[in-house]
């Protein structure tokens, strides 16, 4: 049974030893994690970043039993848990696929993650463009054509990192 539990980002080391020791050898964690490329001074830059920011997903067949997470509730660097995933464990099992469908060789989301809509605003991570807001205005099979302030461009959809606004 999968739970969604929010942490506390420095101790998040500590967090996962103690859930281990109290939970036994059989709880597995997942985080989705992007990394954005950049280019900053010259220099190719890379940025990790968690796509929940401060949750992550921990599987545990003891979860089923209420009195597992009241023992849990304390455990170091655990801010809390999310109540409901006893109800939303098909959500969950569908977001974890989908994440890790979607994952490369090194274990990160790809830019496939986002659902791609036409006339909806996105803002470049990377590239020439980056920090720069813009607009979809044809989707392609490998190639999106945008709209950055009154400029009308195509760019390929593997070549930038970008993000819904």
């Amino acid at each position: 049974m999968w739970t969604i539990i929010k942490f506390n980002k420095k101790k998040l080391n500590f967090l996962k030893k103690d859930l281990t020791n109290k939970l036994g050898s059989d709880c597995r964690f997942y985080e989705p994690k992007i990394i954005f490329k950049n280019y900053k001074k010259n220099k190719f830059v890379k940025k990790e970043f968690n796509l929940l920011g401060d949750y992550l997903f921990c599987f545990n067949l003891k979860f089923k039993d209420i009195k597992t997470i009241s023992f849990i509730n304390y455990a170091y660097g655990l801010k809390y848990i999310l109540q409901g995933f006893y109800q939303s464990q098909g959500e969950i099992c569908k977001f974890i696929e989908k994440c890790r469908s979607l994952e490369d060789q090194q274990g990160y989301i790809t830019e496939q993650f986002y659902d791609l809509k036409i006339n909806s605003d996105y803002k470049f991570v990377s590239g020439p463009f980056s920090n720069s807001i813009f607009k979809i205005v044809e989707l392609q099979k490998k190639k999106i054509n945008v709209l950055i302030g009154n400029i009308k461009t195509t760019i390929k959809k593997k070549e930038y990192l970008f993000q819904p606004i």
